[in-house]
Parts: C-alpha cells; structure tokens; sequence
C-alpha cells in the first residue's frame, strides 16, 4: 500500500452532527455507536451508525472489516498473501504474460480505464513508475519533513518512468479473466482510486446485509448509509487546507459542512497530507503527469458524488488540473459537484455544490 498517510482531525474525528432524538424504527431504539480501525489502506477508518442492539452492530461492523480487508489486501501493490492473487503479483508478473485474477480487480481495472478517459488522463493507474518514485522520496525524507533537495527524484529517471505509463498497455480481458502488460515495463499503482472504489463496493455490501444508518470515514472517504434514524443527514467536514499564523496546518476546522445523501460520498485531495519540503516547497503525494511533478493548481478539491470510488478518481483528476478545465469536467457529469480550495485562500465551486460554511 501506499506510505501511512498523515492522521488528521478529519480522519480522528469526521465531522457528524449529531441533532435530534433517535427514534424507533423497530420494536427498539437504535442507539448510535462508533468503531475505529487501524489496520485498513494504511490510515484510521471510523464508522459510526444506528442499530437497535450491540450484537447487531457487532455483526455489521464484523464483516464490513473484513470486506475492507480483503480489498486492503488485494489492492496492495508492495505486499502479497498466501493463497490470494493481488495486484503486487500482477505487477511482479503481468510483463511476463496473462495473471488470473478474481472480479475485484477486474472490476476494479475496467473502472480504472473508464475514469482515466473520464479524467482525460489525469487519474492513470498504470503510472506506477512515476509514483514510486515519488513515493520513495516521501518514505525517505519522511512524513512533512524539511529535507535537502538531493532526495527529489531527478527529472530524467521521471521522464524514463513516464515512458512506461500507456493506460493501453494495461489489458484486461473480462472474458479470460487475466490481467496483461502489453509493455512489460508497466507498474500500476491504485491509490488514485483503489480506496474509494473498495468503500463504495463494501458500504453496498453492508446496505444489502441490512445495515440501514451509517456513516464511513475511510482514511478521508466519506460516505453515507441510509439517514439517522430520525431522518436528519449524515454531515461530513470539508477540511481547512490552509496553514494558521503558527504554520501548522488548520485541519482540525473545517470549512464547510455538507448533507449526505443516502449513498452519497464525500472525498478530498490536498497537499496537505502526504508531503515533505525542500527549501520550503512542499512536495506532495498528487502527481501531475503532464510535468511528472506535484500539482500546484491548489491546495485541495473536495467532490460530492453518488459513487466513491468514481469521487476518489475525480477528487485525484481534478487536483491534477487547472481549476476552469476541471470546472467544465464537473458542470459534463451527472451526480457529481465539486469545491476547490486555491492556494491564494479563495474558493469556486460548481454550480450544484452546496453545503454550510464552518
């Protein structure tokens, strides 16, 4: 998986007002309890919700632990598991000829190909040569660190890198049910869309096992699972991505508050995360594959979406590009808005986003 991101207020603590009476929509009265995992996609997850008893809830937050396990384990791209076929071994052996895999990451792949055409490019996970030499810089100059500039990756490995980054390199037969590289070069690396997509698959899941009123904050993925038993919204935070007097970054305010919908997502990207410094430039974890180097468009884009891992792919997209590109992208798509946080403190949104200021 991708470095341990860095734990914001957010992740700790996702932004739920709680109003109202809880009121019975079975012979008891649901009560609201909370949960927290450490051991998902290399964050903090909490999941908060409604049921009428604690065994209940205990079997609900049961098995959605272990549907977020098995995708943790089959998206990892640095590790592999005994008796499971994930994507460290398509990697490690896709150049080489077809590798079987299971529904989960074909699935996974061909909505990766439709959300990099969606993108225009701009959320590519078969750019996994690029972003591990990103990401190997992150691992050694450590999380937000002011480091000496002979840790960036130098520009000619990026532009080596980037020749190996073809999303029609990546095939994916649906009918053979293999994975292949058609250049043998290609690494894919999912944390563009891989969490989203795992939390959309397993919040359907727990809907269909009769989990009626929660709330899912996986490491910043936000999303909704019915209403609160008195029919108010769940509420998610918009983070503050903008450093205070003190130069420490302001995540634990938020600047706006937004209603979910049943089923609705929230997700956000921003430079704020995973970064380190260099002479006092930040050097974040969002990729521009235009210049193989962080984006600076802005500091962070949330996206309001009826499907996370779709909101995943777009928040990734959008931080990638420049704001008016991504303002036409958002105003094309059904069931999507966004809201973007400029580096100079201002702020746009789409024409349908609404939420409350905080």
């Amino acid at each position: 998986m991708r470095a341990p991101a860095r734990l914001t207020a957010a992740l700790l603590a996702p932004l739920m007002l709680l109003t109202g009476c809880a009121l019975p929509f079975g012979s008891r009265t649901p009560e609201r309890r909370t949960v927290t995992w450490w051991d998902l996609f290399d964050t903090v997850t909490v999941i908060t919700g409604y049921t009428e008893t604690e065994e209940e809830w205990e079997t609900q937050t049961q098995a959605l632990h272990d549907d977020l396990l098995r995708y943790h384990e089959l998206y990892d791209i640095y590790n592999s598991y005994d008796g499971l076929v994930n994507l460290a071994q398509v990697n490690a052996q896709a150049g080489q000829g077809p590798v079987a895999v299971g529904s989960e990451i074909l699935d996974l792949l061909t909505f990766a190909q439709e959300m990099y055409t969606v993108t225009e490019g701009a959320c590519n996970v078969a750019a996994g040569r690029v972003l591990r030499l990103w990401h190997d810089a992150r691992e050694a100059a450590g999380d937000g660190g002011e480091v000496s500039a002979d840790l960036l990756p130098k520009q000619e490995d990026l532009e080596a890198a980037s020749a190996h980054c073809r999303m029609e390199d990546l095939i994916v037969d649906t009918q053979a049910g293999t994975v292949s590289f058609a250049d043998p070069e290609i690494q894919l690396d999912v944390g563009s869309i891989g969490k989203g997509y795992a939390v959309e698959q397993c919040a359907r899941a727990a809907e269909a096992r009769g989990l009626t009123s929660a709330l899912l904050n996986v490491g910043g993925n936000v999303r909704a699972i019915g209403t609160k038993p008195d029919g108010s919204l769940w509420t998610a935070g918009v983070d503050n991505p903008w450093p205070g007097q003190d130069g420490q970054y302001a995540t634990a305010n938020y600047i706006a508050a937004v209603s979910l919908q049943p089923g609705q997502s929230l997700v956000i990207s921003g430079d704020y995360q995973r970064y380190f410094t260099v002479d006092g430039v930040r050097y974040h974890h969002l990729i521009d594959l235009t210049t193989l180097q962080p984006a600076r468009y802005m500091s962070s884009v949330a996206v309001l979406s009826s499907d996370s891992g779709r909101g995943d792919a777009l928040s990734t997209g959008l931080f990638c590009m420049p704001v008016e590109e991504g303002r036409d992208l958002v105003e094309r798509l059904d069931g999507v808005e966004a809201f973007w946080m400029l580096q100079d403190e201002s702020t746009q949104a789409s024409s349908g986003w609404t939420a409350d200021a905080s």
